[in-house]
């Protein structure tokens, strides 16, 4: 929370105030950028996009963040996001807090909400709030008593990770796997090593690395923070994994203080990974073995559209993991599929996975060939798809009818792509009633 007023508001971000009266407005509540969800008591972010203009839509806001003055009292900055970004550096700076940051090309969100069931008092990332205005949003929830703030870190270019990381600088950080995604964004897997290396660089404390992606290990010669590794051959790691026929992990976590036994209620062998890296970073946060195991079972999952068990139309079952895709996690949802349909058809409705570069359509027959193994018959959704093989359909229309007049009630249903095909929406078509 922020806690503050609207002129102390003006004065760390460079501001003038427009529009208040002599007393002063308090603002007691955090920033948010939506108007039709506003804090209680919080700050209106107004953005001006490319199809709406936050300036015009303040609604009933007790104070706005703005370019210019507002119907409401407003602090009139000429960068809206770099003025957030220096609100949240100073409630970072004058409260009591640890701030344990995750990054990543896959996995960071999931690591987060475990850490965010591990830590039960923390403040966290909602959602995918990864970039520089959730990152700073996440900052302005922190209450005034400070405590844990868990924020997950995406990168969209060299340099971001050292920007977000200025206004939330980690004690503790995690980084989880690089494999192929973002390379098409990036350009190579050299520059995309490189940007997701300002994160450990960045970190005062305590570094835990990912010790089965060689690129990820590496890191550990670019930081002076205190390094402890996670996976099959790290300090913290996964023994006797088994894939139950619920699509849930069990395993046995071994940590240098010891094992124990761990019962996910998150889908996905791939989630043991993730589970490990969460118990490694809240391991050198303080918490006992008996808390992190009791956080990891709790952890629901990263939310909508993630591997999710889903009732189609029909009352088939749907594993929705519509809302992204990467050759590793696509992959880790066919093994998936497998597991939760080892009698009956599985079926895969998959569009394609962007931001490959070169790669792209090598990825994509190595998806293909995933598929033929564990006995999957693909339905390719949408341009670019064409590569992957099976049944191409050229959108989601088309997708939900073959699946209508395919699939029987004992089928299963894998749909994945990344985010910009838009198949939750097919997602949701196939499950509505």
């Amino acid at each position: 929370m922020l806690a503050t007023t609207l002129q102390q508001i003006a004065h760390v971000t460079g501001g003038r105030v427009t529009g208040a009266p002599a007393g002063g407005v308090p603002v007691p509540g955090p920033a948010y950028l939506d108007s039709r969800d506003p804090g209680p008591g919080g700050l209106f972010v107004a953005l001006a996009g490319a199809r709406t203009d936050g300036h015009d839509h303040v609604r009933d806001a007790r104070a706005v963040l703005g370019t210019r003055p507002t119907t409401a009292p407003t602090v009139v900055v000429p960068d809206v996001t770099v003025a957030l970004g220096r609100l949240a550096r100073h409630v970072v700076d004058t409260r009591p807090v640890r701030v344990i940051a995750v990054t990543g090309s896959h996995g960071k969100t999931s690591v987060k909400e475990f850490l965010a069931a591990v830590l039960p008092d923390a403040t966290a990332t909602r959602g995918n709030e990864n970039n520089e205005l959730g990152v700073a949003l996440t900052a302005t929830r922190l209450p005034v008593g400070g405590g844990d703030l868990v924020v997950e870190m995406g990168a969209r270019a060299v340099g971001h990770l050292t920007y977000l990381a200025g206004i939330a600088p980690p004690r503790i950080s995690a980084v989880t796997a690089l494999g192929h995604a973002h390379l098409g964004r990036f350009g190579s897997p050299e520059l995309l090593a490189a940007a997701k290396a300002e994160l450990p660089q960045a970190t005062s404390g305590e570094c835990v690395l990912a010790a089965d992606d060689p690129r990820v290990l590496a890191m550990a010669e670019r930081t002076w923070a205190r390094v402890t590794t996670f996976g099959r051959s790290g300090d913290v790691g996964p023994e006797d994994v088994r894939l139950g026929a619920d699509g849930r992990a069990r395993f046995t976590l071994r940590t240098p203080g010891g094992r124990a036994r761990v019962r996910l209620r998150v889908l996905g062998e791939h989630q043991v990974a993730n589970a490990c890296c969460a118990a490694a970073v809240a391991l050198r946060a303080g918490a006992g073995l008996e808390q992190v195991v009791a956080g990891l079972e709790r952890a629901d999952g990263p939310g909508p559209h993630r591997l999710q068990r889903r009732r189609r139309h029909d009352g088939g079952l749907l594993l929705d993991d519509s809302y992204n895709a990467s050759p590793a996690s696509v992959v880790a949802a066919l093994r998936t599929l497998a597991a939760v349909a080892p009698a009956g058809r599985r079926f895969a409705a998959l569009g394609p996975m962007r931001e490959l570069g070169d790669a792209h359509d090598r990825a994509h027959r190595a998806v293909a060939a995933a598929a033929r193994r564990s006995g999957v018959d693909l339905v390719a959704v949408g341009e670019g798809a064409q590569v992957l093989g099976g049944t191409w359909v050229p959108d989601r229309s088309a997708a939900a009818d073959l699946v209508r007049r395919t699939l029987r009630r004992d089928d299963v249903l894998l749909v994945k792509a990344s985010r910009p095909e838009r198949l939750d929406l097919l997602a949701d078509d196939l499950c509505a009633p």
